[in-house]
């Protein structure tokens, strides 16, 4: 049966597919696919691209591993987030807030990328660090404006559909941008690969151009004068704990995802001493990992739409929970192949879900006066925690208790987030602390699937 606001426009060609595939042939889903792809491309350029380069240009493990912490602009990018939401600028800012910062962030982008291309490892590794940084930075900025851009033109029956499409064209240009990197440098030079990949940012700012200023960012107060413009800092925080209940969910934000990242920033130590080769763990790892992962962002939308916002983001968080204990599994087995395809594909399942449930609740959470930056809060808070205790003591555990026991803490460690939301749906939480983003336009997250089809739009 099709939807309220499907049947509210001629379908067309879409008539003739699948109820659960037309959802993704809409125009925004589409959009938020793009978008992905620009926001999935600066990661590889500092992550298993540059690794690569700098392996084979003779740099010692030590500094490479280094260049990890280049990632670390990712987690704090809510320090400037409010830069894109509260200052407007000249000549381009006639385009729109989003449109403008998009084309900035995007050309930025480009010109660090470029400058990373220039840099050669051999004569000085320090300049390479620096434009790594540089390239950091100007990726995490154009995220900022990506994800405002993505969940302000999708409408909240969209949030978990438009997510999924993200998560696509995220992997999608992470994965594309690597490979094409290496073809591009095995032919022409690592100089040429990454001009090449540079052009990643152009479905971005294509679709910034082409869609235009997304028609439910609402502006906020007019910004005049230093008051103004320190209130554009603190404004959309204030705000957020401002709702009822808000501590709440950031406290569930913090708290989600510690099994889950304990369990998988541990999972290549785990494969190497259980005796895997490398072919091994490409063909399980890789292989039937990143196939299940795409089913998996399928399926994710399927529940949204089917479920709602509330019953799939519990699932998705038992899932979640459930991938970590069959890592106790293959632990306790062995070297097994079939345990290793059979863990990698449910972790990977279940993240699929996850990163399209999950990701559109906390897109449902924002306002849409202060989308960047309170996204841009959201997460960083999602993975800071995780990534700490890794850091800090996850191998220390792993030499203490073995790699069973450590798995089944993770386990455990995912129980607190599941119980807590749980909770705050009984609560009426998870309603109370909604932003704009989750109820203006067609639909409305806090409902039920199926109330959320017979919602009328505000206004409409």
């Amino acid at each position: 049966m099709a939807t309220q606001a499907e049947g509210s426009v001629d379908l067309g060609w879409r008539r003739s597919l699948p109820e659960s595939i037309r959802p993704y042939t809409e125009p925004a889903p589409i959009a938020a696919f793009f978008l992905g792809v620009s926001s999935g491309f600066p990661y590889a350029m500092i992550g298993a691209t540059l690794t690569t380069r700098l392996a084979q240009d003779g740099i010692d493990k030590k500094t490479v591993t280094a260049f990890t912490l280049v990632f670390l602009a990712y987690n704090f990018k809510f320090l400037w987030a409010w830069i894109v939401d509260g200052i407007r600028l000249p000549l381009l800012g006639r385009l729109g807030q989003r449109v403008s910062w998009m084309l900035v962030m995007g050309a930025l982008v480009i010109v660090a990328v470029v400058n990373l291309a220039f840099q050669d490892p051999a004569a000085s590794i320090g300049s390479v660090a620096t434009a790594a940084i540089l390239v950091g930075i100007a990726g995490a900025s154009f995220d900022i404006v990506i994800d405002a851009f993505r969940i302000e033109i999708l409408e909240p029956r969209q949030l978990g559909v438009g997510s999924g499409m993200n998560q696509y064209g995220w992997r999608i240009g992470s994965a594309g941008a690597g490979a094409l990197a290496l073809v591009v440098a095995a032919r022409a030079g690592w100089e040429a690969a990454y001009l090449a990949c540079a052009a990643l940012a152009l479905p971005a700012m294509l679709v910034a151009l082409f869609w235009g200023e997304p028609q439910r960012h609402r502006e906020p107060v007019a910004r005049r004068g230093m008051g103004e413009a320190i209130r554009a800092v603190y404004g959309p925080f204030v705000e957020f704990f401002q709702r009822h209940g808000a501590l709440l969910v950031l406290l569930f934000i913090l708290l989600h995802k510690i099994g889950d990242t304990l369990g998988q920033l541990t999972l290549r130590l785990l494969l190497d001493d259980l005796g895997f080769s490398n072919d091994e763990i490409a063909i399980y790892d890789v292989g039937v990992g990143f196939w299940a992962y795409l089913i998996g962002i399928f399926v994710g939308g399927v529940l949204y739409s089917k479920l709602g916002m509330k019953r799939s983001v519990l699932i998705s968080l038992i899932l979640m929970g459930v991938s970590n204990f069959t890592f106790a599994l293959l632990a306790q087995a062995g070297h097994s192949n079939l345990g290793l395809a059979g863990a990698i594909g449910f972790e990977n399942f279940a993240s699929g879900i996850g990163g399209v449930v999950v990701v559109a609740y906390f897109s449902a959470l924002c306002n849409l006066s202060f989308t960047a930056s309170q996204y841009a809060l959201i997460s960083a808070a999602a993975s800071i925690v995780g990534r700490f205790i890794t850091g800090t003591s996850a191998g220390a555990l792993v030499e203490s208790m073995g790699y069973v026991n450590f798995y089944l803490l993770t386990t455990v460690a995912a129980l607190p987030g599941i119980l807590l939301f749980w909770w705050m749906m009984r609560a009426g939480l998870v309603d109370s602390s909604m932003g704009t983003a989750g109820t203006v336009g067609e639909g409305d997250a806090r409902a039920d699937a199926a109330e959320a089809e017979v919602k009328p739009a505000p206004g409409r």
